[in-house]
């Protein structure tokens, strides 16, 4: 609630995650990422990436209206069955504990807390814990009334790999493509805070009724959006 006030009355002023999605507004060149060699560690495996594309080629927009993306235009949400997705491209979000990672000093937006916490109160660790931005709610949307809550899963899909992240912090809300240091290098995105990110496209799925147990887990995580996952290809 705390993360929800300040990001609604401040952001402009304090630029908590705004200005931390800003980075990718501004998105870094291919010639710069070229530069970054981040070898990836994601949760490649079953179902495949290009399963979970083509379940996301057409869009029935649940969304009333479009967010900014972090490919320089407009995307809707789009829903499917119990689950919801979007592409953008990614900026790198480093809120929550403080770490040698993620602070005042690596960035500039840096924000000591997140929306959601773990299993032990603590804020979300953005170095460790692979984890996804989703804008606050407004008349565009409302994930909450769609029935998405804090700690339930995603899958992340980049370049052909598969990252399983929960929803752990609340974005601006008129923009969307935002997930943790973590969840970018497991796809072998830059993570750097100041100039990581990519504008290249990246897909979210968030999975309704899917919250993990305890939610900081990545095996858990992994092992829960699987099953989702393959739901969400079956139809079911």
């Amino acid at each position: 609630m705390l993360r929800r006030v300040l990001l609604a009355l401040t952001a402009v002023v304090m630029g908590a995650s705004l200005a931390v999605a800003s980075h990718a507004s501004a998105a870094p060149a291919d010639n710069h990422l070229a530069t970054v060699k981040v070898q990836p560690r994601s949760d490649d495996g079953n179902p495949t990436a290009d399963q979970l594309l083509a379940k996301t080629a057409h869009c029935d927009q649940v969304s009333n209206g479009t967010y900014s993306d972090k490919n320089g235009g407009q995307t809707p949400i789009c829903g499917a069955g119990d689950a919801y997705f979007w592409t953008s491209g990614m900026a790198v979000d480093c809120d929550g504990q403080r770490t040698a990672t993620c602070n005042e000093n690596t960035d500039c937006c840096f924000y000591d807390d997140t929306s959601f916490h773990q299993s032990d109160g603590k804020p979300f660790d953005a170095a460790q814990v692979p984890y996804v931005v989703i804008p606050l709610p407004s008349s565009r949307w409302d994930y909450g009334n769609a029935g998405v809550e804090g700690g339930d899963v995603l899958a992340v899909i980049y370049h052909g790999h598969v990252e399983y992240a929960v929803f752990a912090d609340e974005g601006p809300d008129d923009s969307i493509g935002e997930a943790s240091y973590a969840t970018a290098k497991s796809l072998g995105i830059n993570p750097d805070p100041k100039n990581g990110g990519t504008s290249d496209k990246v897909t979210y799925i968030v999975f309704r009724n899917s919250k993990v147990s305890p939610v900081e887990n990545h095996q858990s995580a992994v092992t829960q959006g699987r099953q989702f996952a393959q739901q969400f290809i079956d139809g079911n």
